[in-house]
């Protein structure tokens, strides 16, 4: 399953298969399933129906690793546009952004004021940073600390497979921040990163202790569970019984498309649950890396491929 990992991560940073691949009939009708669809209505209505079911909505708009000012600036907008369509419908949504798609490659400043747009615009939601690879991890928590300081409504992710996120961690919580954790989806080297499911699992959970313990919560930490893995949620769950932990101080969060029946038990039984709900036309970088965090899912694109 490594390998297929790493290969399904190697595609989604080629710039050959984003530009060719998306165009085949079979591949769109399988990312449908992780996918609403490419307009901000369609990501709206399954936000919607998302509601109706009691679980709130994180919505990303696609992108990554902006070119020139003219494209951040075209994100920021697209960004602004679907908060003002969230606060009309009155939903229970947050966004969630990458740094590099509002220029973080191009200039520090003009990422950190398109950021701030967002978050003024966003009023009292949070607005979370996406992290990216292991190369941007010290300019985002950089950004995120900033943020924080002068808002105090920006949240930040980060990932189990990093050595170093135990310690960034310490920092986050001492500042009291809002935290969502997720495994990672990139490829990152074993000397910064661990290389077997079981130890991602189990860093997971140990982080998780982290975020969710007295000093993070005394603290005012906002901890977020990003993962599928419906024995580790049982775990982390089993955990906070036996420490005094209430339903209202555990969040979880899950891809739309994926484990929907473990969303609406959670949702179901008190638990505060988000789904990402993603939308755009540059997909399949994305949708390489869902792929990649559960190689299983190959077969559900095979079996599209034969179903017509």
């Amino acid at each position: 399953m490594n390998s297929i990992r790493r290969m399904l991560v190697d595609a989604s940073e080629s710039a050959w298969l984003r530009e060719r691949v998306p165009r085949y009939r079979f591949i769109r009708k399988a990312s449908a399933r992780f996918l609403p669809g490419e307009d901000v209505g369609a990501a709206i209505a399954a936000a919607r129906r998302l509601a109706a079911d009691g679980i709130s909505t994180v919505v990303t708009h696609l992108g990554e690793n902006v070119r020139d000012r003219r494209e951040s600036d075209a994100a920021t907008n697209e960004y602004l546009g679907l908060l003002d369509d969230i606060g009309v419908e009155g939903l229970p949504a947050e966004i969630s952004v990458k740094l590099t798609q509002l220029g973080l490659d191009l200039d520090r400043e003009l990422c950190y004021t398109n950021l701030a747009k967002l978050i003024e615009r966003a009023r009292s939601a949070t607005v979370w940073i996406d992290m990216e690879q292991s190369a941007y991890v010290d300019a985002t928590l950089q950004l995120y600390e900033r943020a924080q300081k002068t808002y105090r409504r920006a949240g930040v992710c980060v990932q189990a497979y990093l050595y170093r996120t135990e310690r960034d961690l310490a920092s986050l919580i001492s500042m009291g921040a809002s935290v969502r954790l997720v495994k990672g989806a990139y490829s990152e080297p074993r000397a910064i990163a661990y290389a077997k499911k079981s130890e991602v699992d189990e860093n997971f959970f140990r982080l998780a202790q982290m975020l969710l313990g007295g000093p993070a919560r005394s603290a005012g930490v906002r901890a977020v569970m990003a993962t599928h893995d419906r024995r580790l949620i049982r775990r982390i769950l089993d955990w906070a019984a036996r420490e005094g932990i209430t339903k209202n101080q555990l969040e979880f969060a899950m891809l739309y498309g994926i484990q929907r029946a473990e969303q609406l038990r959670l949702a179901h039984e008190g638990y505060r649950t988000d789904v990402l709900v993603s939308y755009g036309t540059l997909w399949f970088p994305w949708y390489m890396r869902r792929l990649a965090e559960r190689p299983a899912n190959v077969f559900f694109v095979i079996r599209n491929l034969f179903s017509g």
